[in-house]
């Protein structure tokens, strides 16, 4: 039984996660190992990822993700640019990426198709091995996160992370960060267990009409993604921010109608300067959410190594959006006029 409200599927997919995280890891160990052998005998110069929606996020993480391990450098496609003016990019041998947990996107489906008749390595991280995505690559990475049936995306999203940790720490030969990438479901594990602390914090948001989800580094995109699961389940309009954009400007609207969530977990570089934003925040009078340390009312995240945190500091994120939603009196289950797939051209 979830806290502070009845079960939802939305619900037990989030407390999959673990689960369908180690099966991925399992399965697909050696198929990355393949991949990134191949990719350094290309001499890959740089990546470009297709996405959109969660999915994005996933791949903001693969831009941190590279750029740490492998010094490499990750821009973001303008599908749009295929699909609506078709000029596809000039890519000269990059490796060119699709992730869509449905894999039937056609601008994304677009962007790999053009990308390998270019002739470059292409890839599609999907759940669906037998989608139009994982078609038009030329190798597929599959998720095995099993069916999801919410429509918000839970257990894809840290499944795609996990498959981006998979590849770069391959790709880098980084043997020791691969060890703890197996251990991080137990994490995982342990970070379901805040969803008391995100239960009390929900009530924080519950006549709110505007947040804001600050972050640094590899947790950038973990304030997008828990941004995106606030809009969509509890309809907040919650803006992310990095925590240095958010000083340059922003940092005006703090007032007492203005919830922050603050993405800072332990052990990580960006920590004391996220407490420091915290206490500046509560002097200006903004309700503030803390994901990551412990006590003071904050929304508890487990230690890791900081390279794979963001798989496990999104989900008290995602625990605090679902009982928002309820907070706010809305079905997690059934998003307002929003489906599971949605096909842009």
């Amino acid at each position: 039984m979830a806290v502070g409200g009845a079960r939802s599927v939305l619900h037990d997919e989030i407390f999959e996660q673990p689960a369908a995280v180690a099966r991925l890891l399992e399965r697909e160990r050696r198929n990355a190992a393949a991949l990134a052998a191949l990719w350094r005998r290309a001499n890959v110069p740089f990546v470009l990822i297709a996405a959109r929606g969660t999915s994005d996020n996933a791949a903001r993480y693969a831009q941190y993700a590279f750029g740490l391990a492998s010094r490499l450098p990750v821009a973001l496609a303008a599908p749009s640019l295929v699909t609506l003016y078709g000029v596809p990019p000039r890519l000269r041998g990059a490796l060119v990426i699709g992730i869509s947990q449905s894999g039937r996107s056609p601008d994304i489906v677009e962007t790999i198709a053009a990308a390998r008749r270019a002739g470059s390595p292409t890839l599609a991280i999907t759940n669906d091995a037998g989608s139009p995505l994982a078609r038009a690559a030329g190798e597929v990475l599959p998720l095995h996160a099993g069916e999801e049936r919410s429509i918000a995306a839970t257990k894809t999203y840290t499944a795609e992370l996990a498959a981006v940790a998979l590849l770069v720490l391959s790709f880098a030969r980084r043997r020791k960060e691969l060890d703890a990438l197996l251990k991080v479901p137990d994490a995982m594990e342990r970070a379901l267990r805040s969803e008391a602390a995100a239960h009390r914090a929900a009530h924080a948001l519950e006549g709110a009409e505007r947040a804001v989800v600050l972050a640094r580094g590899v947790h950038y995109p973990t304030a997008f993604e828990i941004a995106l699961k606030l809009k969509e389940l509890a309809l907040l309009f919650a803006e992310p921010f990095s925590a240095a954009d958010f000083q340059h400007g922003p940092i005006a609207m703090a007032e007492k109608n203005l919830p922050v969530i603050v993405v800072s977990p332990p052990a990580t570089r960006p920590e004391a300067e996220m407490r420091a934003v915290a206490r500046d925040l509560a002097r200006r009078g903004s309700p503030v959410i803390r994901i990551g340390p412990r006590g003071n009312g904050a929304i508890p995240s487990p230690v890791v190594p900081e390279f794979l945190a963001p798989l496990v500091s999104v989900i008290p994120g995602q625990l605090l959006a679902y009982h928002a939603a309820l907070a706010r009196g809305f079905d997690p289950d059934r998003p307002r006029g929003i489906r599971k797939v949605t096909e842009t051209r």
